[in-house]
């Protein structure tokens, strides 16, 4: 079955965008004369366990359709396969999300046509994962992109509930909304390959990919495969240094901003001194408030076929 592609289609992705794709697929798929099978989501988690089960049945390529979340939830089944000693699956997404962070990240355009002309190519790359762990997940959740901490997150937070506004518009009026919402930072301890950083942060990135939110360039630099996470700490700004910072984040200059640290780790551990950790993995909610999260970056464990 090493040839045999199972596509998982996150039905309600994309404002239901993901319902209409099935059809595609399969002309798709058959036009490559492709040996598959196509299976629809049908709850929360649902990929988790779709992937795994795909993963352990021997499936050589199995196919995220859908945003963020849906490969998110893919790669995690893949990776439980992984623990169970199933290693030879390699992923593939076509993403027709929101966001389409973690497909960016992989060098892979949105839509059905550009998804398939990178499963036709079939180069499948060695990947790095991260792991976090902490909040909802004390056992750890894998993510491909990226975890963001604090003002981040709750950006993710709101994103979710403007149901009227789409694409990385939808991330840019959530943006604005949360510096209103979430301006007092945090003090944090965040500890990282020897080096300890105390101070108050309104947010925390860390990244396996390059951006987040449909079009924010949290690390420009940021390369998949070299077996480090690369971070980005925000200090303490003003809600017009935020607004300020926002166009800098889109640019993917901020680091040249006075409260902007960078750097690179392969593990950090993060501690909220006073108030919480709301969090996100790959856009997927970690906890709302937490204390305690560590990342870590698993050095390429699977394969992903890349654009």
């Amino acid at each position: 079955m090493e040839n045999k592609y199972k596509y998982i289609v996150n039905p309600i992705s994309g404002q239901g965008a993901g319902r209409l794709t099935p059809p595609e697929i399969d002309r798709y798929a058959t036009e490559l004369h492709l040996d598959y099978e196509i299976v629809s989501t049908e709850s929360p988690g649902h990929a988790i366990d779709l992937a795994q089960q795909a993963a352990a049945a021997g499936f050589g390529y199995v196919i995220a359709v859908g945003g963020d979340g849906t490969s998110n939830e893919v790669l995690n089944g893949i990776m439980q396969a992984w623990n169970q000693g199933f290693r030879d699956t390699t992923m593939g997404i076509i993403g027709v999300g929101r966001g389409n962070d973690f497909a960016f990240g992989f060098g892979i355009l949105p839509g059905i046509e550009e998804g398939f002309k990178v499963i036709q190519k079939n180069q499948p790359r060695s990947v790095d994962v991260g792991i976090i762990v902490g909040g909802d997940f004390p056992r750890g959740r894998y993510f491909g992109n990226g975890v963001g901490i604090g003002f981040d997150a709750v950006v993710g937070f709101e994103a979710a509930k403007l149901t009227r506004v789409h694409g990385f518009l939808n991330y840019v009026v959530a943006a604005l909304r949360t510096i209103f919402l979430y301006f007092q930072a945090p003090t944090l301890r965040i500890e990282f390959d020897n080096k300890v950083i105390n101070q108050p942060s309104l947010m925390v990135s860390i990244m396996n990919g390059r951006r987040m939110g449909g079009g924010f360039m949290m690390a420009p630099q940021a390369v998949t495969d070299d077996g480090l996470l690369d971070l980005c700490i925000a200090g303490q700004v003003s809600r017009m240094g935020i607004l300020l910072l926002i166009p800098k984040f889109m640019k993917g200059t901020q680091a040249t901003h006075a409260q902007i640290k960078t750097g690179n780790a392969k593990k950090i551990n993060i501690f909220a001194m006073d108030g919480t950790l709301p969090a996100h993995a790959d856009g997927e909610t970690i906890c709302v408030a937490c204390k305690e999260l560590t990342v870590e970056i698993i050095k390429q464990p699977i394969k992903i076929l890349c654009g």
